[in-house]
C-alpha cells in the first residue's frame, strides 16, 4: 500500500490527511492543521505545505521517507479587504456639551442655572440660581464649605461640576442634595456666565431629561428649529448617568455628513455608481441588480478608493500579472456604527456615527500553482522523503463536495458552504456528480471588523468576543453567564474582573474595558455574525441554487473554521429552515468536524481513480 497525504492550502490554514491506498481502498490514518503561510495558492506556501505534512505524518505514527505522493488542490489566490467610512459626525463648538459618565457622580436629579466660578462664589446674591464650576487642584473640603456657605446666604445652588474626583465626597458634605459632576477634564474650558443643566440619574439608571431633545428645548426654551439643532447633544447623551448642557449662543451644534466617496460597480450591461454615504442597503441592491459584477472601483482619495486599488495591486503582485487586469469579483457592504469623539466636547465624550464597512474580493486562474508542487517536492526530497511526488490533484471545489459527502447522514444534492476568514465560498454537487462554485466577499475577518468598531475594543480582543460568550462576574465566587445560568468557582476569581463582564476564553476570563453591558455586548456580536455570515449564506445558495430556487437544494455543509463557531452555525441553520434545508456542521469522514474536507477529497478521488 502506498502512503499518500492530501493537502488543502487555505486562505488562513493548510490542512492536510494521510492514508493508505491499496486494492482494498482507502486507509485514513491522521491529520495534521497548520496556519497558510503567505497568500493561499502563492510560493510562499511552501513552508505551511511541508509543515501540514510533517503533523499529518506524525499523527499517523508514519515516517517522511515511507511517503510516495502528495496531492495538493488547485489554489486559486483570493485576496480580500476592508474598509471602513463613516457617513455622519457629531460636531460642537463653542464648549456647548459635556456628555460624561463618571463612575461616581454626586446626588441626583436636575438642576438648572447660571454657570459661576468657585472662587466667584462669595458675589453671588441670595436668589440667584447657580452651576458652580470647580477647577482642579481644589480639596473636597474646601469646596463643599464654599457650597454650605453660599447655601446659607441663600444663593439657590443648582448643581456642581468638578475637575477632580470627588463629587461623592463633595455631595456627601453638602446641605442640600444636588447633581454633582465629576472628572471633567477639561473644566477650566467650561463656559461662565451661561445657561446650564446638570442631571444625574440614581445608581442603576440612566439621565431622562438631557438625553432627550425634547428635554433640552424645555430646559433651555428653544423653538423648534434650535430643537432639532441640539438633537445630536441628546443623542449623544443616551444612556449615559450623568451629563452637563450649556448653552452658549455663539455655539454650533450640527450633525453633518461627511463625504464617504462612491464606488463603482460594473456589470456585463450596466454601470452603476453609488454614494457609500447612501447606506448598504443602497451598494447591495446596486450589486443585485448588476450581477455578475464584473470589477469595482473607489472614488480616489477615500477609504474606498483605497481599499479597492490595495486588493487589487496585492493580487497583481501575488499572481504576477498587470495590476490592470485585476478585477474585483465581490463585495460585501455592511450598516454599521462607530464610537467618535464629539468634536467640541469637554470629557471625552463620544457618539455612535453612521458608518458602512465594505469587503471587497479579487480572485485570479493565474495561481502559479505548478512551481508551488515544484518546491514543495523539493523540499520534502530533501527533507527525507526521497521518492514523493507531488501532484495538483483536482478543483477545489469537486475535492470539497466529495469530502463532505463522507459527513454522516448526507447525500446529493448537497452544498457546501466554506466559512472562512476573508470570504464564504459554496460548492454544489447535483446527483449527476456536476459542480458549480460561488465566492462572495466577507466573513470573519469582517465580523471582527464590525465588533472592534462598535465596541471601540482592540482588534485581538473583538476576535476573542466573536470566539466565546460572555459572563458577569457577580461576586469573587460566582458567573453569571449570558444564558442567565450561574456558575460558581471555589477558588476566588482574579480581582481584576470583579464586576465586569468577561470573555470565557479557554485558559482565562479575559475582561472587557469600558462600561457597556453584556447584553449590548452580545447584541452586537450576534447582528455582526448575523450581517455577514448568514447574509452571505443567503447570497451565495441564492446564486448556485438551480434557478436561483433554495428549495431545489437538500443539504447544506458547513465547514471552515468559523463553522466551529459557537453560534454562527445555528444563526445559519435558522435563517434556511424556512425553505426546507438540512443545515448543519460537517464531521469529514465522521471524525474530523467541518475541518479537512478538501484534504480527504484529494484523497478519495485518487482512490476513485
Amino acid at each position: 500500500m502506498n502512503l499518500v497525504v492530501g493537502v488543502d492550502i487555505g486562505n488562513s490554514t493548510t490542512e492536510a490527511c494521510a492514508a493508505r491506498l491499496g486494492p482494498a481502498g482507502v486507509e485514513f490514518l491522521g491529520s495534521g492543521l497548520v496556519a497558510t503561510t503567505g497568500v493561499k495558492g502563492t510560493s510562499a506556501n511552501v513552508d505551511g505545505v511541508e509543515a501540514a505534512v510533517r503533523a499529518a505524518l506524525k499523527t499517523s505514527g508514519a515516517s517522511l521517507g515511507a511517503l510516495r505522493r502528495v496531492f495538493v488542490n488547485e489554489a486559486t489566490p483570493v485576496i480580500s479587504g476592508l474598509a471602513m467610512e463613516t457617513i455622519t459626525e457629531t460636531l460642537i463648538t463653542e464648549s456647548t456639551m459635556i456628555g460624561h459618565d463618571p463612575r461616581t457622580p454626586g446626588g441626583a436629579g436636575l438642576g438648572v442655572g447660571d454657570t459661576v466660578a468657585f472662587g466667584e462664589l462669595d458675589g453671588c446674591s441670595p436668589g440667584d440660581e447657580v452651576i458652580v464650576v470647580v477647577p482642579v487642584g481644589v480639596d473636597f473640603a474646601v469646596v463643599s464649605k464654599g457650597l454650605n456657605a453660599a447655601l446659607e446666604r441663600g444663593v439657590e445652588l443648582r448643581g456642581a461640576v468638578l475637575g477632580n474626583d470627588d463629587a461623592v465626597l463633595v455631595a456627601n458634605r453638602t446641605d442640600r442634595r444636588v447633581p454633582i459632576v465629576d472628572e471633567v477634564r477639561l473644566v477650566a474650558s467650561v463656559p461662565l456666565g451661561m445657561r446650564a443643566a446638570v442631571e444625574v440619574a440614581a445608581p442603576g439608571r440612566t439621565i431622562r431629561t438631557l438625553s432627550n431633545a425634547y428635554g433640552l428645548a424645555t430646559v433651555f426654551g428653544l423653538d423648534a428649529e434650535q430643537t432639532r439643532a441640539v438633537s445630536p447633544v441628546a443623542r449623544a447623551l443616551t444612556g449615559i448617568r450623568s451629563a452637563v448642557v450649556v448653552r452658549t449662543p455663539s455655539g454650533e451644534i450640527s450633525d453633518r455628513r461627511i463625504p464617504a466617496g462612491s464606488i463603482e460597480l460594473r456589470g456585463e450591461t450596466a454601470t452603476l455608481r453609488i454614494d457609500v454615504g447612501e447606506g448598504a442597503e443602497a451598494i447591495m441592491s446596486a450589486l443585485e441588480r448588476i450581477t455578475p459584477l464584473l470589477d469595482a472601483s473607489g472614488e480616489a482619495g477615500t477609504n474606498v478608493g483605497g481599499m479597492t486599488a490595495s486588493v487589487k495591486e496585492n493580487m497583481a503582485d501575488v499572481s504576477g500579472v498587470d495590476p490592470a487586469e485585476v478585477r474585483i469579483g465581490d463585495l460585501l457592504a455592511v450598516d454599521t456604527f462607530v464610537p467618535r469623539d464629539v468634536r467640541g466636547g469637554l470629557a471625552g465624550e463620544v457618539a455612535l456615527e453612521n458608518a458602512v464597512a465594505l469587503a471587497a474580493m479579487v480572485r485570479t486562474s493565474h495561481g502559479p500553482m505548478r512551481q508551488v508542487a515544484e518546491a514543495v517536492a523539493e523540499r520534502l526530497r530533501a527533507a527525507g522523503a526521497e521518492q514523493v511526488e507531488v501532484v495538483i490533484g483536482g478543483v477545489e471545489a469537486e475535492m470539497a463536495t466529495r469530502g463532505a459527502l463522507t459527513t454522516p447522514g448526507t447525500d446529493r444534492p448537497l452544498v457546501v458552504l466554506d466559512l472562512g476568514g476573508g470570504s464564504t465560498d459554496a460548492a454544489r454537487a447535483d446527483r449527476s456528480g456536476s459542480t458549480a462554485t460561488v465566492h462572495v466577499a466577507g466573513a470573519g475577518d469582517l465580523v471582527t471588523r464590525l465588533i472592534a468598531a462598535e465596541l471601540g475594543v482592540p482588534r485581538d480582543l473583538a476576535e476573542q468576543i466573536k470566539q466565546a460568550p460572555l459572563a458577569k462576574a457577580e461576586s469573587f465566587f460566582h458567573l453569571r453567564l449570558e444564558d442567565g445560568t450561574v456558575q460558581f468557582s471555589e477558588d476566588p476569581l482574579p480581582p481584576e474582573v470583579f464586576a465586569r463582564v468577561v470573555v470565557l476564553g479557554t485558559d482565562a476570563l479575559v475582561p472587557i474595558p469600558g462600561r457597556q453591558g453584556l447584553e449590548r455586548i452580545r447584541q452586537v456580536r450576534r447582528t455582526a455574525k448575523h450581517r455577514v455570515f448568514v447574509v452571505n449564506a443567503l447570497r451565495a445558495l441564492k446564486q448556485i441554487a438551480p434557478y436561483g430556487d433554495l428549495r431545489q437544494i437538500g443539504f447544506v455543509v458547513l465547514l471552515g473554521g468559523s463553522a466551529l463557531d459557537f453560534e454562527i452555525p445555528e444563526l445559519v441553520a435558522d435563517a434556511l429552515a424556512p425553505y426546507g434545508i438540512v443545515c448543519g456542521t460537517g464531521n469529514v469522514r465522521g471524525t474530523e468536524g467541518p475541518r479537512n474536507a478538501v484534504a480527504s477529497g484529494l484523497v478519495l478521488a485518487q482512490a476513485a481513480g
